[in-house]
């Protein structure tokens, strides 16, 4: 792959407010740069963005309409109504309804929680579950990661004398649905200061609001911010501000004292002995909680966080790490299919955006597959199946592309859609397949940057060898949690040799295990590149190149710093 290196500038301001910054917290001042790139300028800042304080969490009351969902909650409890924790099948939804639940049932027992079934009801509220809360009788309904454009669907619940509170933070639509209480920090009246929360997120801070109004300390709260953690590193929303509170407490929560469903997880993931990273909920705990509600029901992944029997919580954790095999095989069938297809697309190069269409594609996986074709190809993508006489699918975006806005340009073809910048879901008419995939290349064309449909590395900052020392690595490690809009820095080094002992390691020889230096010092940095074997014949001939790459701590050498190689670049 060629990837084309984007230098980000910083300017002689920035420079200077760097090193003023650098000096006044003892760091390096390529330290100091990264915080400027983070929009942190002042040492007070700083500090609180290194050290991340739970009482720095904003007044949930600030949320438009949470006083309403607080006093209905209590009004519930105190008439002793049947209440329904209703969520979203994936990891944020489950999440959420699990966090919720697992609250309230401290408190109150007359509860119960719903997710609907992928296959027979769809995305978001279904009429089949309010069926079942009026059959059950539910007087109230607190719906997480999903409900923001259920019109129809609370309108009918309202008919049988059921109430609303939605909890969500997908883009709505102009008209709000009729629920009791909306806590939508994306609302067009938002009053709340952070507009990035994640769907559990919100079910956090009406947790938080409940407990306020009955006098219940916040610590209370803590247990279930491991719960937190999982659905903001999975849901990919940006770990800067609250959710940066709420990620690195929740870490801590994980790491040192995870709820009995979460413990069972991380031991069927083999992280029992690991310190677990954002990471490792992206890669190993979030699929396995997804995969619940991509092969079966995702109400087995909430029977899952909310079992207290930690023998019980093994055996469906087993059940669910079963699901995620399957999972990977049917994700590893379909990415190739879906590739054959796109391979063979006319005019592929000229085209911005990718559509396509399977009827015999499985429901479950083509989210996963829409991401693989936007990493390979670098174009949004909409993977489409067939369900009953409706063609659904999932959308997938490149970064700064806002995928939401492409599919609501073409709303007037479709039945149904939400989400939001980077992952949305549709469904559509199967007639209108066509004309949809023209319109969406169409406003992909128009909008898209070129810059966002290649391999693009950035670059954070160019440092010498000289500059990474044990001091710089801890302080770099203060940076965590990384994710979106606070991404691991990506350092490059120009001018760098093989020390002599480099040599391609894997079973098919595939990576490279690397031992350079350069001409700034007599420091020999280890590295390790995957994938890019094919650079190794250039390196054995002692010329020199550029790398980037990430800083880590080598997992079999604790306390030995070992560079993740990005990409090289041989010096012609």
């Amino acid at each position: 792959m060629n990837h084309k290196w984007n230098y980000r500038p910083i300017t002689p301001e920035q420079t200077e407010t760097s090193q003023i910054l650098a000096q006044e917290l003892g760091i390096s001042p390529i330290l100091g740069q990264l915080l400027v790139q983070r929009g942190i300028t002042k040492a007070a800042d700083a500090k609180k963005f290194f050290r991340p304080q739970l009482p720095d969490l904003h007044d949930p009351f600030l949320m438009k309409d949470m006083d309403v969902a607080v006093e209905r909650l209590n009004k519930a409890m105190g008439k002793k109504e049947r209440i329904l924790i209703y969520g979203d099948y994936d990891v944020d939804g489950t999440t959420a309804v699990a966090l919720v639940y697992k609250f309230i049932q401290q408190f109150y027992s007359n509860l119960d929680y719903y997710i609907p079934d992928r296959y027979n009801e769809g995305y978001g509220i279904s009429k089949k579950g309010v069926d079942y809360a009026a059959e059950t009788g539910v007087g109230l309904i607190i719906v997480l990661d999903c409900g923001i454009k259920a019109v129809e669907e609370i309108t009918y619940a309202k008919e049988k004398g059921i109430d609303f509170i939605i909890c969500d933070h997908h883009v709505p639509d102009e008209v709000l649905p009729p629920a009791v209480a909306i806590l939508n920090a994306k609302r067009l009246d938002n009053t709340y200061p952070y507009t990035h929360l994640s769907g559990c997120g919100v079910g956090f801070k009406f947790m938080q609001a409940f407990a306020i109004s009955n006098g219940i300390e916040f610590h209370h709260l803590i247990p279930l911010l491991d719960i937190v953690a999982v659905s903001i590193a999975s849901d990919i929303v940006p770990i800067m501000g609250e959710n940066r509170i709420l990620a690195f407490h929740g870490l801590k929560q994980l790491n040192s004292n995870p709820s009995t469903g979460m413990k069972a997880i991380i031991d069927v993931c083999g992280l029992s002995e690991k310190e677990i990273t954002v990471s490792d909920i992206v890669f190993k705990i979030g699929p396995r909680i997804n995969a619940s509600g991509r092969i079966q029901n995702g109400k087995e992944a909430v029977d899952l966080l909310t079992e207290k029997d930690f023998s019980v919580a093994l055996e469906k954790a087993g059940q669910i790490n079963q699901y995620n095999e399957t999972r990977k095989d049917l994700d590893k069938s379909m990415t190739e299919e879906a590739n054959n297809i796109v391979a063979n697309l006319e005019g592929l190069a000229d085209r911005r955006s990718i559509v396509i269409y399977n009827e015999e594609w499985h429901k479950g996986v083509i989210g996963i597959v829409a991401s693989r074709l936007t990493e390979v190809y670098y174009r949004p993508a909409v993977v489409l199946t067939r369900t009953d006489d409706m063609a659904t699918g999932s959308a997938r975006s490149v970064s700064g592309f806002d995928v939401y806005r492409a599919i609501e340009h073409c709303r007037d073809l479709l039945e149904n859609f939400g989400g939001h910048t980077y992952a949305a879901g549709l469904s559509m008419k199967v007639e209108n397949v066509e004309e949809f995939t023209r319109r969406f290349e169409e406003y992909v064309s128009q909008h898209i940057l070129p810059e966002q449909t290649s391999a693009v590395i950035d670059i954070d900052a160019e440092i010498d060898f000289r500059d990474i020392s044990s001091k710089f690595f801890n302080d770099l490690k203060r940076f965590n949690p990384f994710g979106p809009d606070n991404m691991k820095p990506i350092f490059c080094t120009h001018h760098v040799y093989d020390y002599g002992t480099s040599k391609v390691v894997g079973r098919d020889q595939e990576h490279i295990k690397l031992e350079l230096v350069d001409n700034k010092s007599n420091n020999v940095m280890n590295g390790i590149a995957f994938g890019q074997s094919s650079h190794v014949r250039y390196i054995k001939t002692k010329r020199s190149f550029d790398i980037c790459y990430t800083i880590e701590e080598n997992t079999h050498k604790r306390g030995e710093i070992q560079l993740q190689i990005e990409d090289i670049k041989p010096i012609e």
